[in-house]
């Protein structure tokens, strides 16, 4: 969920990229003048890809052994509108132990109590499978995410899939897509043992017929109408942040007194007809 929530844009280290997900805000994502400048910048290095209609940039792996700052941008110093209650900060995003950790925490940082973390590509990806293995806290009022998104700042319809933890309920994870800024299609997915207790494994793969999303290796939800499936490539995103104001969807926030993480510990593209890039990656067994 991009914060436009999901409709903003979220900008990195140097910038300001857009993060979705302004879905019951209305608009979610207040686009700022660097955004709009880094977005511009931003991730045309796309090349066609075989077996594919839009094109995308290459096949990547990241265990985050390092930053690598040509593939991410750092959103900070603003956020994403009225519903958010944290301001992006460079300073919530950490790399340690080959795990990158987002954070949120009170900190009074411009006109917000507290500071959560984002990042994106910088690059746009198309049709193939996305995955990440990552393990969240706990809280009221949170949403942890890792999803693919694009929109009006970089002069595209607002294309976005999602795995989203609301983290009132780790028990769950919910999935979902927005075409041309239209969504209703969320599903709650079971999460055994939790969000928090352990790394979990977290999938989607988009094709031109399909879109189908996979929790720890098992199929969880299929889309197959042409009127809900994607058409624009995407930046890839994973964000922690807070709201007072969603209570419906989010839960009641309440300050959780110490600081919160979402730890990832790999995220990999790997591009439609292209061999799988490591051993347990679903591209080796999922076509």
């Amino acid at each position: 969920m991009n914060s436009d929530p999901k409709a903003t844009s979220t900008i990195a280290t140097g910038g300001t990229p857009f993060t979705p997900r302004a879905r019951q805000a209305g608009l979610r994502r207040l686009i700022s003048i660097s955004a709009l400048l880094l977005a511009a910048l931003g991730s045309l290095s796309t090349t066609p890809s075989r077996a594919q209609d839009i094109p995308t940039s290459p096949s990547f792996v990241d265990d985050f052994k390092s930053f690598d700052r040509a593939r991410w941008y750092v959103s900070d110093g603003w956020n994403n509108g009225s519903h958010q209650n944290c301001t992006w900060s460079k300073g919530m995003v950490k790399l340690s132990d080959g795990v990158l950790s987002l954070g949120f925490e009170k900190q009074k940082l411009k006109d917000r109590d507290f500071v959560c973390g984002e990042i994106q590509t910088k690059q746009r990806f198309g049709y193939g499978t996305y995955e990440a293995r990552m393990k969240t806290d706990t809280g009221p009022g949170l949403n942890a995410a890792f999803f693919s998104y694009i929109g009006p700042t970089d002069k595209q319809p607002w294309d976005e899939i999602d795995f989203e933890i609301l983290t009132k309920d780790t028990s769950k994870v919910q999935v979902n897509a927005y075409i041309g800024g239209k969504g209703k299609n969320e599903k709650l997915v079971d999460v055994a043992g939790g969000t928090e207790n352990a790394f979990n494994d977290y999938a989607f793969v988009w094709q031109k017929d399909s879109l189908r999303w996979y929790l720890n290796g098992q199929l969880v939800n299929t889309i197959t109408d042409p009127a809900k499936l994607p058409t624009h490539a995407q930046k890839i995103f994973f964000s922690l942040w807070g709201s007072d104001t969603m209570k419906g969807w989010m839960g009641a926030f309440a300050d959780p007194g110490r600081k919160l993480s979402l730890q990832v510990e790999r995220v990999a593209f790997t591009a439609l007809g292209e061999p799988c890039q490591f051993p347990e990656s679903l591209a080796c067994s999922v076509k």
